[in-house]
């Protein structure tokens, strides 16, 4: 039962659902410390928001009106809802117009007398810090990437003049950092590789955001110390006033997902799958592990010549899959389906992710390596197989295949990558990658014994005593000064 003594944390998530979802846990990890939330969204948004945090009474949801922009299409309010991803530009700086009605609710709770001990916001929603700062509230950015691949960004972003003259090809030694693999310009993502470039309107949106981060009181992020703690000092070392990395992560293990060694989902609370594909998997599970379940995110644009190269990819592998389709445009080559039939699945419905992976059938992820994804996968036990596609996903891929030897690569014909339209894998790359993990042979093996381990390390990080559960205990006591 609330009480006027309730501590007070506002969390502002960035309006993606790669963004979203890790504070939605974070805010449920909170709340169960008796710590009131108040989570910062659109009307748009607030509706499967709502659908996620309505067991727990600690939790408010707060609308705020989502600015009207010229090339938006009306009423879009998330990255999912963008037609094209050429529009997810003009979406980030449209956010920036959430400023003032930010500033309101912060004035309205001071009016209240209920001003928050801290607000918890994206990097994406840099103005947060201007606007907490002339409250005197302490404004934690919060960071959907990795602590490694950060550091990357960030180093490679501090010396983009110099990285001018390099080929994609060639290796690149950045100061300061220790890497577990070789690292090439080819690897950056497209805004640390143009960020020399200071008339391109994208680059001048992340130096902004950039300032903010730095200056920010502290950094909240989704991953464990065990997994990245060499590279913490690198990162912590970019920001001002001795601000500290708090890794609290894997946050979704904090919703109810089992944290002992059996392979099997366990969060009745969770939005299921279907029957049909619980029937589907439960029907593999004679042979446990002998499922590859496969899924692009909700971002990167997959050609439709690209999706028939991957459905006859993993025909021709012979490994059942399971795989989740985005488009709605897309039909199978003729025939594949009643070829498939029993072997295969394709989904086109919303699935559980987290309920797929900890299924005792699954025993592989043919993945665009997006930070969550690598959380879920490797904290299930689930070896990858990595076909990174946009933003950092080429830095975490190597980082899992090379640095944790959680997965194997896939072969990408790069020369023919770039560009819409064009065919990055084909068939054959894509069976023989997954012929690679699923198969008996050394790699694969060696990658999910990898992966095994470092799952046990992942749920215990978030147990009582575990460096999570400590480091998030650290952080309600440094802010609101008591017993957590």
């Amino acid at each position: 039962m609330e009480t006027p003594l309730m501590p007070h944390i506002v969390i502002f998530p960035f309006m993606a659902e790669g963004h979203t979802l890790p504070l939605l846990d974070l805010s449920k990890a909170l709340s169960s410390k008796n710590i009131k939330i108040t989570i910062i969204t659109t009307p748009s948004n607030s509706k499967s928001i709502l659908q996620k945090i309505e067991n727990h009474p600690n939790i408010n949801l707060t609308a705020i009106t989502f600015p009207t922009v010229d090339g938006l299409p009306e009423g879009c309010e998330n990255t999912s809802q963008l037609p094209s991803f050429d529009l997810y530009l003009p979406f980030l700086i449209s956010t920036k117009k959430l400023k003032e009605p930010f500033e309101q609710v912060l004035q309205s709770m001071k009016d209240s007398n209920a001003l928050p001990v801290c607000v918890i916001s994206d990097f994406f929603l840099g103005f947060t810090l201007s606007v907490c700062q002339a409250y005197s509230v302490p404004r934690l950015v919060f960071h959907g990437m990795g602590v490694l691949s950060m550091s990357i960004s960030k180093t490679a972003f501090v010396h983009a003049p110099h990285l001018e003259s390099f080929n994609f090809s060639d290796r690149i030694d950045l100061p300061g950092l220790n890497l577990p693999f070789v690292l090439t310009k080819s690897d950056l993502p497209d805004g640390v590789v143009n960020a020399a470039d200071l008339n391109d309107p994208f680059i001048q949106f992340l130096s902004e955001v950039g300032e903010a981060d730095i200056n920010s009181w502290g950094i909240i992020l989704n991953t464990f110390e065990e997994l990245e703690r060499s590279h913490i000092p690198p990162f912590e070392a970019f920001y001002n006033n001795g601000a500290r990395a708090w890794c609290v992560g894997p946050l979704f293990l904090y919703g109810g997902y089992n944290n002992n060694n059996n392979k099997q989902y366990d969060n009745p609370s969770s939005t299921c799958c279907s029957a049909m594909i619980t029937n589907w998997l439960n029907e593999q599970a004679v042979s446990p592990g002998s499922v590859i379940y496969v899924s692009f995110g909700t971002q990167a644009e997959v050609c439709e010549a690209q999706l028939d190269e991957v459905a006859l990819g993993l025909e021709e592998s012979g490994h059942p899959f399971i795989w989740v389709v985005r488009s709605k445009t897309w039909n199978p080559p003729e025939g594949l389906e009643e070829r498939i039939r029993g072997k295969g699945l394709i989904a086109r419905e919303f699935v559980n992710q987290k309920e797929i992976l900890w299924h005792r059938a699954v025993g592989g992820f043919l993945s665009h390596c997006g930070w969550n994804s690598v959380l879920e996968s490797v904290t299930a036990g689930v070896p990858i197989l990595a076909w990174p596609m946009i933003a950092e996903q080429n830095l975490n891929a190597k980082f899992v295949v090379e640095g944790l030897g959680a997965g194997v690569g896939m072969r990408i014909n790069e020369w023919e990558s770039k560009g819409n339209g064009s065919v990055s894998v084909w068939r054959e790359g894509i069976c023989e990658g997954v012929k690679e993990l699923m198969g008996g042979g050394e790699k694969g093996r060696n990658a999910r014994e990898r992966a095994e381990a470092l799952g046990c390390v992942a749920r215990r990080a978030v147990q009582e005593g575990g460096s999570s559960h400590r480091v998030l205990d650290q952080l309600i006591q440094q802010l609101i000064g008591s017993e957590s």
